[in-house]
């Protein structure tokens, strides 16, 4: 039998690392399956060259969205085409619900026999559920994160496989004294972490408030370390629109010390997303932000998003604040600070917080197996492996 072939489709960041990692538990699995994608640095770094450039594709927002359209469907057009012309037994299209769906669905239009399989799938339980229909038409096997989601899908026949929270599965604990002994920083001194984003949207609209968040508590102690770390994809764009930041702040861009910085801060102030579990896997107290564009925002709030939350450490326990919360309005440099300096000037106030994170933690566990062996497992036999 040849080795089965297999294209990946990551178009962000946080689906790139998940790619990445799901590729390397297939290739533990199986040495001679055949791996070729569409992706960015992850993918990169296994020897994966990237046909396009995923930096357009990392848009948020309605109005953003239709603005970027155009390139999203000429893109979808290229994507289509180069895995077409691969010829793979089976291809993965990561996260990111609306480019994928259209790479699904002129793959499946030139190619029916090519096995599509969806990696993290649509939040149907928080809004729109009536893209459950629109993929199990699309698509054979979904690979999601939780068990909620499954039962949107079982009037439709997808095939459905629980992966649990990838996050969950990055055992790999930061070493926070490293992180601090290579940049300098006191082993007492008290590490506040800003994780700005990853997409370009969010450097422009919500790292502007984090940062000044971040100056208040610098400005309030000047002992206070900042760390602002964002995303390698993003970090030009963060350098050009904050070019002063390096003079009050220690900065740092590099992925292999992502899990360091985490470990090393006392609290982060986080842009929501997939950051803010790995955050929690690190132990480290967290205030979230949010904004996006106001057409965007009224259309959800008022008829599409189900939910009172957006961290999804709140929305499994049960809708709770656990971990706070500034968005679109409350999304303002002085409120988030206020409550970061509560905490920061309260060393039981962070412990409290460290332990309410890990319980709500607990409730997003899907056994003992990590999500990226479980999908590599379901895709080998979507492939015929």
């Amino acid at each position: 039998m040849t080795a089965p072939r297999l294209y990946f489709v990551a178009a962000e960041s946080s689906g790139d690392l998940l790619a990445r990692e799901v590729i390397e538990a297939i290739r533990t699995r199986q040495p001679d399956v055949y791996v070729s994608g569409i992706g960015g640095a992850e993918m990169a770094s296994l020897g994966i060259v990237s046909p396009l450039d995923i930096a357009p594709l990392s848009v948020l927002g309605l109005l953003e969205g239709l603005k970027a359209y155009g390139t999203v469907v000429k893109l979808a057009d290229v994507a289509a085409d180069a895995i077409v012309a691969d010829a793979p037994d089976a291809v993965i299209l990561v996260d990111s619900w609306g480019f994928m769906l259209r790479v699904a669905q002129r793959v499946r239009a030139r190619a029916p026999h090519i096995k599509l399989v969806k990696l993290i799938g649509p939040q149907v339980w928080a809004t729109r559920a009536g893209r459950a229909k629109t993929l199990a038409a699309t698509v054979d096997h979904l690979l999601c994160m939780h068990e909620i989601e499954a039962p949107y899908y079982e009037p439709f026949g997808l095939k459905t496989t629980v992966i649990g929270n990838p996050a969950l599965s990055r055992h790999q604990w930061g070493n926070g004294e490293a992180f601090r002994a290579a940049h300098g920083i006191r082993a007492d001194a008290q590490v506040v972490l800003v994780l700005p984003g990853s997409r370009s949207s969010e450097i422009k609209r919500v790292a502007p408030a984090l940062v000044e968040a971040a100056r208040i508590l610098k400005d309030s102690d000047p002992e206070r370390t900042i760390v602002m770390a964002p995303a390698a994809s993003v970090a030009a764009q963060f350098a050009e629109a904050f070019p002063d930041v390096t003079e009050w702040a220690t900065v740092s861009s590099n992925p292999a010390e992502r899990y360091d910085a985490m470990a090393a801060a006392d609290l982060s102030l986080a842009c929501s997303g997939t950051v803010t579990s790995e955050l929690a896997m690190q132990g480290t107290p967290m205030i979230v932000a949010y904004k996006t564009g106001w057409v965007t925002w009224s259309l959800a709030r008022g008829f599409l998003y189900k939910r009172r939350h957006i961290t999804l450490l709140n929305i499994v326990s049960d809708d709770e604040e656990i971990v706070p919360e500034f968005v679109q309005t409350q999304q303002k440099p002085e409120l988030i600070a206020s409550q970061a300096l509560q905490w920061l000037t309260n060393p039981e106030a962070l412990a409290e917080q460290r332990a309410e994170q890990q319980i709500a933690l607990s409730r997003m566990k899907e056994g003992d197996r990590d999500a990226a062996e479980i999908a590599a497992e379901v895709i080998l036999e979507e492939a015929g492996a």
